[in-house]
């Protein structure tokens, strides 16, 4: 026996066995969990505004003041299956898609504008 061998071990000099290729579980973990993130923090909350303006569209009724995508501002005339006509000045009418309103106006809002 030598001085060595009290400092370290035969044992632990002896070489290490082969090791197990790495398990790809932490990957698709990871993987889901980032799916997971991206279903909360972006495609839920537009589906959920595509639900609110897909209502808000339905519940339009003649009469209503609504603001286009354009930014024009009218008062609705004719309601279609498709298209919806909005009267924008006195005798002023452009006809237009309903996917074109971007907003109702709570009523009287353009007679103060």
């Amino acid at each position: 026996m030598n001085l060595l061998d009290l400092l370290v071990s035969p044992a632990m000099a002896q070489a290490a066995p082969a090791g197990q290729p790495p398990s790809m579980m932490p990957t698709f973990i990871m993987l889901g969990l980032f799916f997971v993130l991206m279903w909360f923090m972006m495609i839920r909350p537009q589906m959920k505004r595509q639900k609110e303006h897909r209502a808000m569209l339905e519940k339009l009724q003649k009469g209503d003041e609504v603001v286009t995508t354009g930014g024009i501002a009218g008062r609705v005339d004719n309601i279609g299956e498709n298209f919806i006509s909005v009267e924008v000045a006195d005798g002023v009418r452009i006809k237009m898609q309903r996917g074109a309103i971007s907003t109702v106006l709570p009523k009287g809002t353009l007679k103060s504008a």
